[in-house]
């Protein structure tokens, strides 16, 4: 039963995310670098434990998204800003 419960919610993620994804713009790199001095732009790096502490690929400038999720890191932002996100 579990598995089933299981199977079906990633089903249904895996048919809303594209869904939701289309309304998020995306940035190739060379538009970043072009924006990168920009005081309106801050780009975070959403990288959680090794994955952000033992990569040697960081965005200089970039600030670290805090460990509270999402929801908490999207009600602290200034609406007014750009924020590119990143887990590389």
């Amino acid at each position: 039963m579990r598995i089933l419960i299981a199977a079906l919610i990633i089903a249904l993620v895996g048919a809303f995310s594209p869904v939701l994804a289309a309304d998020v713009p995306i940035m190739t790199k060379e538009e970043l670098n072009e924006k990168l001095d920009s005081a309106d732009v801050v780009v975070i790096d959403v990288r959680q434990g090794r994955d952000w502490s033992s990569s040697e690929f960081k965005i200089k400038g970039a600030v670290r998204g805090e460990n509270g999720g999402i929801d908490s890191l999207m009600a602290s932002l200034d609406k007014s800003k750009t924020y590119v996100l990143y887990c590389s």
